[in-house]
């Protein structure tokens, strides 16, 4: 279920300087009514199952587009895998060891880190903080 409605999206888009395509859209959109970071290649297999007219590539592409004017990011919590987010507003995560998912933790979950103590001539722009552990669907 796509949580904004369709003008919303192609307003979006457009205010963003995005030409809305057929492809960008559906991304987008269906970015928008998950939260679980999927893959190009977990969209790939979805967009195809209710639309199929988009390649790897071109699901690439519209993710680097909306990602270039900040309204995807992408997420890398496990080595050599991207993963993609259309919560763009800052937030932590949880990643469970057993199953994979991935949730979203609220930003003020944690406290502010003190980044004073970091080597001289590091300047931090950003941050987020990443919690590994068992979800509790696969507790015992």
């Amino acid at each position: 279920m796509i949580k904004q409605l369709p003008n919303v999206i192609v307003q979006t888009l457009k205010e963003k300087g995005l030409r809305v395509t057929p492809q960008r859209y559906a991304v987008y959109a269906h970015l928008l009514a998950r939260t679980d970071h999927p893959t190009v290649d977990h969209l790939l297999q979805d967009l195809n199952h209710d639309f199929p007219i988009s390649s790897q590539a071109t699901v690439y592409s519209s993710l680097q587009a909306l990602r270039q004017v900040g309204l995807v990011r992408e997420v890398l919590l496990e080595e050599g895998v991207s993963r993609y987010d259309a919560n763009v507003e800052p937030h932590h995560h949880f990643r469970c060891l057993h199953c994979g998912e991935i949730e979203d933790i609220p930003w003020n979950c944690f406290p502010e880190l003190n980044l004073n103590n970091l080597r001289s001539g590091l300047q931090v722009q950003t941050y987020e903080i990443t919690v590994k552990g068992i979800c509790d669907r696969c507790q015992p």
